[in-house]
């Protein structure tokens, strides 16, 4: 990280373990696209300043919690989180999704904890300031690339290539150029708009595995040479100018310029994380979807470096990630009959990747939620039987009573197809339905209305608070 960074982590850290200064937890939140980064940031941090609909959360509970507060954020480089624009377009007459995560932003949350144990008497109340800190989930796949030489990432996507949306007017621009010929500045183009191509239409159709990921994100960086490269089969007698060459120099240059320093400055420094996943869009996008979102989630654990470090190495930066929250959204897509199966494929999906960090030495959850819930339960009946389903305003503006189908008792029944490749579900495709935010009456004292909320924020922060 920068010197300035880093001077002002040591002072923070050093002034943290002797009890001068406030402690500080840094709470990443990311998430894969389409998973809700934005509005969960934004109920959180809403139901933890108004604390009405936390039980869960046990500083809440009894009162140890006495205020919560915003505060200017500490990193004068970092856009602030627009937690009151989000808030606002959410609790609108006509409310409506906010914004998705385009870029690095954060937002300091301050509580005022009421004394504890002896010390408490002369020191009075406590401070704890929570620093959440939200970014795209496509840098978060990038991470993964800083191990990886350009040689060995070109074989693994291309090798997962065949099927994926976009693959085939990919691979027939490969397979007109010739990697080992000389570089031409044209032909580097035509193979990144194509590459960039494939990644759009993967991610509209469900796909998680879409690296590197600033390709679509690009802000400032779009048509720079750090973005004006693609996949290339290895080709050993390729020469210094070549094709293939140039774009393995590209590669290096994305990964030194523009991934080390987002893991330098920003990443390194997290102490929690939340990891947002769709997983039932990921199931109603099909077998393949749902497979890529498992080997994906496997993948992205390594980027963590997760477990607990001595606080020798806090003081100079060295954080490694305590503990990780896997949070699978949109559980008011389902009605609660069916939430016990959700958080069951949920753990089934992301238990390579849950074990990956409990074998490190972090502590993680899975658990399904929904930050903001836009249906209520309801039940219909058909052929004199009891159907539960949920009510919900679509995009469009109708009332809906839906019913996506009964998830399966054994998560297997879908975790095995999926890795064998079947093209569809057996028994029949999982449907979604796009509901918008229902319109909000809130009482004072309370936040908006979730699922499950306030267990992710305990788990999450509730030691910290105690």
């Amino acid at each position: 990280m920068g010197a300035g960074t880093w001077i002002g982590d040591l002072g923070e850290g050093l002034a943290s373990q002797l009890g001068l200064a406030d402690p500080v937890v840094r709470l990443g939140v990311t998430g894969l696209s389409r998973a809700g980064k934005t509005v969960f940031i934004t109920s959180l941090v809403a139901n933890l300043m108004d604390r009405g609909r936390m039980p869960q959360l046990l500083a809440a509970a009894d009162g140890t919690i006495e205020a919560a507060w915003l505060q200017p954020q500490p990193d004068d480089t970092v856009a602030r989180f627009a937690f009151e624009d989000h808030l606002a377009r959410l609790t609108a007459p006509e409310p409506a999704w906010p914004e998705g995560t385009r870029r690095i932003s954060q937002l300091r949350l301050s509580f005022r904890l009421a004394p504890r144990g002896v010390s408490g008497l002369w020191r009075g109340a406590r401070r704890l300031h929570l620093d959440i800190v939200d970014y795209p989930g496509e840098w978060l796949l990038d991470l993964g690339l800083m191990e990886r030489g350009f040689a060995e990432w070109s074989a693994g996507v291309l090798s997962r290539l065949p099927g994926r949306p976009g693959a085939g007017e990919y691979l027939a621009a490969l397979a007109a150029t010739d990697p080992a010929a000389p570089f031409d500045p044209v032909a580097a183009d035509t193979l990144a708009r194509a590459w960039r191509a494939h990644l759009e239409a993967a991610r509209a159709a469900g796909f998680s595995d879409l690296s590197p990921g600033r390709f679509l994100l690009p802000g400032d960086l779009e048509g720079s040479p750090a973005l004006t490269f693609a996949p290339l089969p290895e080709a050993p007698d390729a020469g210094r100018r070549s094709l293939w060459r140039e774009c393995a120099r590209r590669y290096d240059a994305y990964r030194a310029r523009i991934v080390t320093p987002f893991f330098r400055d920003h990443f390194a420094r997290i102490d929690r994380q939340v990891v947002l996943v769709d997983v039932l869009g990921a199931l109603a996008a099909g077998p393949a979807a749902f497979e890529d979102l498992r080997r994906t989630m496997a993948g992205l654990m390594a980027a963590f470096r997760p477990g607990h470090s001595a606080w020798l190495a806090r003081l100079v930066g060295l954080r490694r990630i305590e503990r990780v929250l896997l949070a699978a959204t949109r559980a008011d897509h389902l009605h609660s009959s069916q939430h016990p199966r959700l958080a069951a494929l949920t753990e089934a999906l992301l238990r390579e990747a849950k074990d990956r960090a409990d074998f490190a030495g972090a502590r993680t959850s899975a658990m399904a939620i929904a930050a903001l819930r836009a249906t209520v339960e309801d039940e219909l009946r058909e052929n004199g039987q009891a159907v539960p389903v949920v009510r919900g305003r679509l995009a469009s503006g109708r009332q809906v009573a839906f019913h996506p189908g009964d998830l399966p008792e054994d998560p297997r029944s879908l975790l095995a197809p999926a890795r064998d490749g079947t093209a569809d579900w057996p028994g029949g495709d999982h449907t979604l339905a796009d509901f918008a935010p229902a319109p909000l009456t809130l009482r004072p004292g309370e936040g908006p209305p979730h699922i499950r909320l306030d267990r992710a924020a305990e788990f999450l922060i509730g030691d910290l608070l105690r």
